[in-house]
């Protein structure tokens, strides 16, 4: 990929109506992938719609297979279908669903696709552009010039949408589904991706006039756009992703356009007041706020040769949007997790923990940890150091995707109340439970594989509610303290065993209580 020098800022804010935030976004400027996501339904449903894209989206989209279209539309549809999986499995979430806009970004061009009413501008040359269509009846008729921007934004049915994301099965290619397509993305534009919470309060030329104002700085126009929505009346959630081209400037002004005749016109006194005016301004600069500092993203390099020699030192030198990645090798450490840092292998299953020399634990330890991840490593115990545990979570919201966890005792223990995220992993041949979760933990356990674990693949208990999606179970027990049986069965894959409510799926190690 042919890396450009891009400027980025986003943010998310609930509003002044509503308790709750069902928006969410992402942004990777590595892979220039920029999402927003808008929930939709009651109670917690649209948070959890939102997660779910946003979960999915990223998964798919980092495994750079296939042609970007092709990415794209199978990560939406992904998300999508597991979205209302998850809304059959779950009655509270009845109607859950998203709307939702994605821009990759790659050698100067952009492919964007978009489901629903949430936006996608262009701005360029002193002018802004909507590039997606709304999916909604009075988004439809904006479109066609039937309805003025103010009328269209003031109209009571503006919150209906006839397109979006959950609410029934979609194939990649379905038609009416994604619209895809493709522009150019030129080095004096930028993009702005919205939420209806935006677009709905905020006119289009005082969103163009917000992100030239602040050109250069587009956290100071993130954050500016964000106030406008809320002082217009803040009547829902409002997120607002910016990306600059590295020729992004601020229009000139009319005042520099006409030079010294400006100042001509003007009394000496007044021009005396001004200079005045602002060496006041200097030196009394504490009391107005400088504008905000972006810190861009590090790659922390982990293994021989390169500036970390342990994972330890990488992760206490890491701070917050950082990734720590890991060469291919064996890493004889105890690792903790750091809140907002992501853990990778290099290459997956390459990097391989095993139980340190000294000492005795899990191999990986998250202590109310918020925004972690850690993925493509194997955990790995033998013989002569063997491990309890392969990864202890405790109140943490940790996501583990494509792990391999092998011959620990337990494979991924989850305590506490944070819910935590698990895709795609591969744990086998543990000595007791593969996955173990008690407490008020609601984790989301996706697509896993459980394999000939002792005493079971999956045990929640002390009133845990795990929600699983196509996992596969074979020589395993499923252990729960109630739940949807009929909904478990049917949305996972049991190969050789059954679930059943408060015991063991397995006969053999039914009773048996850790």
């Amino acid at each position: 990929m042919l890396k450009t020098v891009l400027k980025s800022a986003a943010a998310t804010d609930p509003g002044l109506i509503r308790q709750n935030n069902e928006d969410g976004f992402y942004c990777d400027p590595d892979r220039g992938i920029y999402l927003v996501v808008d929930g939709i339904g009651g109670q917690a449903a649209g948070e959890k719609a939102t997660e779910i894209a946003l979960a999915r989206i990223r998964a798919r989209l980092e495994r750079q297979t296939g042609t970007t279209e092709q990415r794209i539309r199978e990560a939406v549809a992904v998300a999508n279908n597991e979205i209302f999986e998850a809304a059959q499995l779950h009655p509270e979430w009845a109607g859950m669903a998203c709307v939702l806009t994605l821009v990759l970004l790659e050698n100067g061009s952009a492919l964007a696709a978009h489901v629903g009413d949430s936006r996608l501008y262009k701005i360029r040359g002193r002018s802004i552009r909507k590039l997606t269509h709304d999916h909604s009846p009075v988004g439809e008729r904006e479109d066609a010039g039937e309805l003025s921007e103010i009328e269209a934004m003031r109209h009571p049915r503006r919150n209906e949408v006839f397109r979006d994301v959950g609410s029934e099965l979609h194939e990649p290619d379905d038609p009416g589904f994604i619209e895809v397509q493709s522009f150019p993305f030129e080095p004096d534009s930028a993009l702005l991706l919205c939420s209806d919470g935006l677009s709905d309060q905020v006119e289009s030329k005082d969103i163009r006039a917000a992100v030239e104002r602040h050109a250069g700085n587009p956290e100071a126009a993130v954050h500016e756009l964000i106030d406008a929505a809320n002082l217009a009346g803040g009547k829902d959630n409002v997120t607002v992703v910016l990306i600059e081209g590295e020729q992004f400037y601020p229009p000139r002004p009319a005042a520099a356009r006409a030079g010294l005749a400006f100042w001509s016109s003007r009394p000496a006194w007044f021009c005396c007041g001004l200079l005045i005016a602002g060496v006041g301004a200097w030196f009394s600069r504490a009391l107005w706020r400088p504008p905000a500092v972006l810190v861009t993203p590090r790659v922390l390099a982990v293994g021989p040769g390169a500036a970390f020699v342990s994972i330890g030192d990488a992760l206490a030198e890491a701070r917050p949007g950082d990734v720590v990645e890991v060469a291919a090798g064996e890493y004889r450490e105890q690792v903790h997790l750091k809140s907002g840092v992501v853990l990778r292998s290099r290459v997956p299953r390459e990097a391989v923990l095993r139980a340190p020399a000294t000492g005795s634990g899990p191999a990986v330890i998250g202590e109310q940890v918020k925004g972690a991840e850690m993925a493509g490593f194997r955990i790995a115990a033998d013989p002569q150091l063997p491990l309890p545990e392969g990864i202890s979570l405790t109140d943490s919201e940790v996501e583990l995707e494509d792990l391999e966890v092998e011959g620990t005792g337990v494979g991924i223990e989850i305590r506490g109340a944070a819910p935590a995220v698990l895709i795609g992993n591969a744990i086998h041949d543990c000595v007791s439970e593969g996955i173990l979760i008690s407490g008020s933990s609601t984790p989301w356990l996706s697509h896993n594989s459980l394999l000939r674990n002792g005493r079971a693949g999956v045990a929640a208990r002390d009133g845990a509610h795990p929600s699983l999606v196509g996992n596969v179970f074979e020589k395993n027990a499923l252990e729960l303290d109630g739940g949807n049986l009929d909904a478990i069965r049917e949305m996972n894959f049991f190969l050789d065993t059954k679930p059943r409510a408060g015991q063991s799926a397995n006969p053999a190690g039914a009773g048996q209580k850790r």
